[in-house]
């Protein structure tokens, strides 16, 4: 099985900054594409930023060029450096991995979720 663990989350001021981690242990044996959600209370949960298998970035316009997802291929973790954060980045924030994963035979592709990680930007 796997195991995701976010970390990384608190009350930060504007302007501030946050890194969030997202770490998978397991019987992994590749990642495939990675994301990062944000939901904010009464609304609907949105992605903030992809990384394809292949290293690849996007983000949503309303964090580009604040925010800077990246992984290290040889922990299995995922980050999302936040800088410049704003009041409205405030929302639990969630990583997503596509896993494959050894089983007792074989092995197969899963989606995983981070248990969520809770940021508030606020003076």
């Amino acid at each position: 099985q796997v195991q995701l663990v976010e970390s990384g989350g608190g009350l930060v001021q504007p302007g501030g900054s946050l890194r969030l981690s997202c770490a998978a242990s397991g019987t992994i044996v590749d990642i495939g594409a990675t994301d990062w959600y944000r939901q904010a209370p009464g609304k609907q949960r949105e992605l903030v930023a992809s990384i394809t298998s292949i290293g690849s970035t996007n983000y949503a316009d309303s964090v580009k060029d604040r925010f800077t997802a990246s992984r290290d291929y040889n922990k299995n973790t995922l980050y999302l450096q936040m800088n410049s954060l704003k009041p409205e980045d405030t929302a639990v924030y969630y990583c997503y991995l596509r896993i494959k994963l050894m089983t007792n035979r074989n092995s197969r592709w899963d989606d995983y979720w981070g248990q969520g990680t809770q940021v508030t930007v606020s003076s």
